[in-house]
């Protein structure tokens, strides 16, 4: 789910009317009716768009810090638009050890794996404090033969140029492979950069996994969810209820469309931490740098 790189929300604009003098008083009914009128549609759409669920339900909270004690390592992907502007790109999380971050590829490839943002444009947010990357440590999950970016293959691993501190801890090794394929069960969405379907900066959600995929090339398996997102929540977090992460969101179908979920047509697409993402995790972790 590519993000385009906008300001995720937009400042609320006042304006004022001004009446003039000379107005006839036989004209102000009509038009107060005008505006109450544009006003209903206007709010009408922005519900529809800029910050409705995804699906018909809408199960989100907004973050808390007891969330960030449970849900360790989640942090945000920070990014510099072509304009300069500082923009939340995604969700990214600190994993394994104290100097490698997980995220999407798509922040930096695109669907023909073209590259699209320079890692140098980016850096790491997590618990206050800011990290930059070494670029040099790109790896993406679409091996050298690949002519395009798929869910299950849609992940990055960077190193940090300097570890985060010790206090701020980092989301163990995942290994999502007892998940069974076509299993159907509850999870919790972490999106710690929020997205645009939401006007909280960051948010929890209870919901569902209606099917695991058969796994891919690489050995990882698709989930299919009714998690609500949009633009801005890659790389948001998939766990379960007893708070072990098991899955990375990616995209969805049909963007901001809020209507109930289905398994074929309108569902979120998240790849598990098993296989070649499992075990590149686990090898960069136990490498000193």
């Amino acid at each position: 789910m590519p993000k385009p790189l906008a300001p995720m929300y937009s400042p609320a604009r006042r304006h004022r009317l001004f009446t003039p003098a000379n107005l006839r008083s036989s004209a102000l009914p009509a038009a107060l009716v005008m505006l109450m009128l544009l006003g209903a549609t206007l709010a009408r759409i922005g519900a529809q768009t800029g910050h409705a669920a995804l699906y018909a339900a809408d199960r989100r909270q907004a973050m808390t810090e007891a969330d960030a004690s449970r849900f360790a390592g989640a942090g945000v992907l920070m990014c510099y638009s072509d304009f300069g502007t500082l923009e939340r790109a995604a969700a990214a999380w600190l994993i394994g050890t104290h100097d490698l971050v997980v995220m999407n590829a798509h922040n930096f490839v695109d669907r023909r794996l073209a590259p699209t943002h320079p890692v140098t444009n980016c850096f790491f947010r997590i618990a206050g404090g800011d990290y930059y990357f070494d670029e040099d440590s790109l790896r993406i999950g679409a091996s050298v033969e690949s002519k395009a970016l798929h869910i299950t293959d849609d992940w990055a691993l960077l190193r940090l140029l300097q570890p985060t501190p010790q206090t701020v801890k980092p989301q163990p090794a995942p290994d999502a492979s007892d998940i069974a394929t076509g299993a159907r069960f509850k999870v919790v969405m972490v999106l710690p950069a929020g997205h645009s379907n939401s006007r909280l900066a960051a948010t929890t959600e209870s919901c569902d996994v209606y099917r695991v995929d058969e796994p891919s090339e690489g050995h990882t398996r698709r989930v299919r969810h009714d998690c609500n997102d949009g633009y801005g929540g890659s790389g948001s977090g998939l766990f379960t209820e007893d708070g072990r992460l098991i899955a990375m969101h990616s995209a969805s179908l049909d963007m901001n469309q809020k209507r109930p979920f289905d398994i074929e047509t309108h569902f979120g697409s998240a790849l598990l931490f098993e296989g070649e993402l499992a075990e590149a995790i686990r090898d960069a972790a136990s490498k000193p740098r």
